[in-house]
């Protein structure tokens, strides 16, 4: 992957995964990302169903840019190798919906991070 391609926080992604391909949004800092010495980024999968809650919500297409409501599973936090994300889609996540996801991974792996399920 050449440093131009490299990926950047909030972009979606279609990676291969597990041998199959699914969308990603990667979240692991710039620093990281844009690293020659570093192979692998932090990535949340998109599924295609699930439930709001304090480690899933709801995006419509308008929001990430796949054709189909999808639900960030933060609780699925992965590490995927930079050689195994083949495509780079149109969309970003905003600051204001990575700063969720972020409380999202937070709330996945500490039992006294905040939610307000209202």
């Amino acid at each position: 992957m050449k440093s131009s391609e490299s990926p950047r926080r909030g972009e979606i992604w279609h990676a291969n995964t597990g041998g199959k391909r699914h969308s990603v949004v990667i979240i692991s800092l710039d620093a990281r990302n844009t690293s020659e010495r570093v192979t692998s980024v932090l990535a949340v999968p998109f599924g295609s169903y699930g439930s709001p809650g304090p480690t899933s919500k709801r995006m419509e297409p308008g929001e990430t840019g796949l054709p189909q409501a999808s639900f960030p599973k933060a609780h699925f936090i992965s590490v995927i190798e930079k050689k195994d994300l083949v495509e780079r889609l149109p969309r970003r996540l905003s600051q204001s919906q990575m700063r969720e996801l972020v409380a999202m991974v937070n709330r996945a792996i500490d039992p006294d991070a905040p939610y307000d399920d209202k």
